[in-house]
């Protein structure tokens, strides 16, 4: 007889063992079986609450764009100006949780996941354009004609670090991260504007 309550503690730990694995081998290219034994159960549970290892990834994509979003929504409560609003966003983004090595390699692997299953590339689609968005609406409030372009160089950056990152290329602490793209901030809007 099935313990009531256990599946939502089981699929927890299926989605973090997932995010684990990934971060641990740095690939996509890890077993439903891998996933179990590091979440301490049997493949066979593993495969009941997910159906497969691809609905596992997106179960685990899910997990880390809700810890993202309740993260920017946090630091956007907070922010007093538009400026305010983009350095929220950019913290949130290089925040201690997020930029975990397993969260870094995760994110690089979704974003290859995303080139073969429809529902990894509709998640990232949804993050893609909720960061955009928020910086745009912030952007257009102090940079006028120069917001999408301003919008769009900042979220590559976003992304951009997170792929080096992820690579082992130049390494980074979340708060060396966040200070290059505090400065491309203040840098393309040609003045300091803190209030």
């Amino acid at each position: 007889m099935p313990k009531l309550g256990m599946e939502p503690i089981r699929r927890s730990a299926l989605v973090e063992a997932t995010i684990s694995e990934i971060g641990e081998r740095g690939t996509l290219d890890v077993t439903v079986s891998q996933i179990a034994k590091r979440a301490g159960m049997s493949s066979g549970l593993a495969h009941h609450y997910f159906g497969s290892k691809e609905q596992m990834f997106a179960a685990a994509m899910r997990h880390i764009l809700t810890l993202y979003g309740a993260e920017v929504r946090g630091a956007l409560a907070m922010a007093k100006s538009p400026r305010d609003r983009i350095e929220a966003i950019i913290r949130a983004s290089f925040g201690v949780a997020q930029f975990r090595p397993e969260m870094v390699s995760a994110w690089l692997n979704f974003y290859v996941q995303a080139q073969k299953s429809e529902d990894a590339r509709r998640l990232l689609h949804i993050y893609q354009n909720r960061l955009r968005s928020n910086l745009h609406h912030a952007f257009r409030q102090i940079a006028g004609d120069e917001a999408l372009i301003l919008t769009r160089g900042l979220a590559a950056m976003i992304d951009g670090l997170y792929i080096r990152q992820a690579l082992r290329l130049d390494l980074m602490s979340p708060g060396a991260a966040v200070g290059v793209l505090l400065h491309y901030l203040d840098h393309s809007l040609g003045v300091d504007i803190r209030e």
